[in-house]
C-alpha cells in the first residue's frame, strides 16, 4: 500500500463516519478536507448536503463547510 492508497482509505473511511453520525464531528470533517483527494470531493461534497437536506435547522457551520467545499468542485466547461 502507498502513502496515498492510506490516504484516500483513511478519507474514505471518515466520510463514511460522517454519513453514519447525525451529528458528524468537525474533527473528522477537518482531516477529510486536510487529506481528500480531487476524485473524493464530490462523495463528500454529497455527504454534507445530505446531512443539511436531512436536518429541519441544519447548523450554519456545517452549510458554511458545504459552501467551502463546492467551491473546490471543478467548475463547468464553457
Amino acid at each position: 500500500m502507498t502513502r496515498d492508497e492510506a490516504q484516500a482509505a483513511l478519507v474514505r473511511m471518515l466520510i463514511e463516519k460522517v454519513r453514519e453520525d447525525k451529528y458528524p464531528s468537525f474533527t473528522q470533517m477537518e482531516l477529510i478536507e486536510e487529506s481528500i483527494t480531487p476524485e473524493l470531493i464530490e462523495d463528500y461534497f454529497e455527504v454534507l448536503a445530505e446531512k443539511v437536506m436531512g436536518d429541519e435547522y441544519p447548523s450554519i457551520q456545517l452549510m458554511r463547510r458545504m459552501q467551502r467545499v463546492a467551491h473546490s468542485l471543478p467548475s463547468q466547461a464553457q
